[in-house]
């Protein structure tokens, strides 16, 4: 008998673990990257230039965290365009690129369960696709968040006074003394981590779900009567 493989839309597989994880993966991966890639922050630099003179630095940080004072001359001196001490920019930027095509799976994904699951059980193909992909992208979670929290650190330290004394030139001058006086809140940055590992937690779950769709987890089909 041929198989009928036109779409049929149905709202029962999100109501199943198979499909309702899907949705929730959706959903999170949407908020990890959100919650950091459009991140600006504004750290205030306070700077006694010897004697009793002071300037004020406004360094400004965003996404994928390098920033450059607004000021092109403090203690009449040129400040140039200046890097975050480290490199959190590539462990951001893998973060951020696993989360959007986790994403887009995620919705392919869902578009399959929808309206093709009639396919998507009578073929062995689907499923086993559909595993080896969580699979990946549960290995991919794990790595890119462990590397996005430690990057995030770096951002913090870069950002506090000892890191702002160690970036700019100007502030290991003997008569001048920095000091971070106003800090940006990284609240949205440290809710990015926790929706990363979330995503981990998720996408190993569904592994499992996935797993009992492909035909080692159906098990042996149960010999005719």
């Amino acid at each position: 008998m041929q198989m009928q493989t036109g779409f049929r839309f149905n709202l029962t597989p999100v109501k199943e673990p198979l499909g309702f994880v899907k949705v929730v993966e959706w959903l999170t991966a949407v908020l990890a990257f959100g919650t950091c890639g459009g991140y600006t922050g504004r750290n205030v630099v306070s700077i006694i230039c010897g004697g009793s003179s002071n300037e004020t630095l406004s360094a400004t940080f965003t996404y994928p965290f390098r920033f450059g004072p607004s000021n092109n001359t403090l203690c009449n001196r040129t400040v140039p365009a200046t890097h975050l001490v480290g490199d959190s920019s590539s462990s951001v930027e893998f973060f951020v690129a696993v989360a959007i095509l986790a994403f887009l799976y995620s919705m392919m994904a869902l578009l399959v369960y929808l309206g093709y699951m009639h396919v998507y059980r009578d073929s062995d193909f689907g499923p086993m696709f559909d595993f080896v992909l969580t699979a990946v992208f549960a290995f991919l979670w794990l790595v890119c968040s462990s590397a996005w929290a430690r990057g995030l650190q770096t951002v913090k330290d870069a950002t506090s006074t000892a890191g702002i004394e160690s970036t700019l030139a100007l502030c290991t001058d003997r008569d001048v003394r920095c000091e971070v006086t106003d800090y940006a809140s990284m609240r949205s940055l440290n809710i990015s981590v926790i929706f990363g590992f979330l995503n981990l937690i998720l996408w190993v779950g569904n592994a499992w779900f996935v797993y009992k769709e492909t035909p080692a987890g159906r098990g042996p089909n149960p010999a005719p009567i």
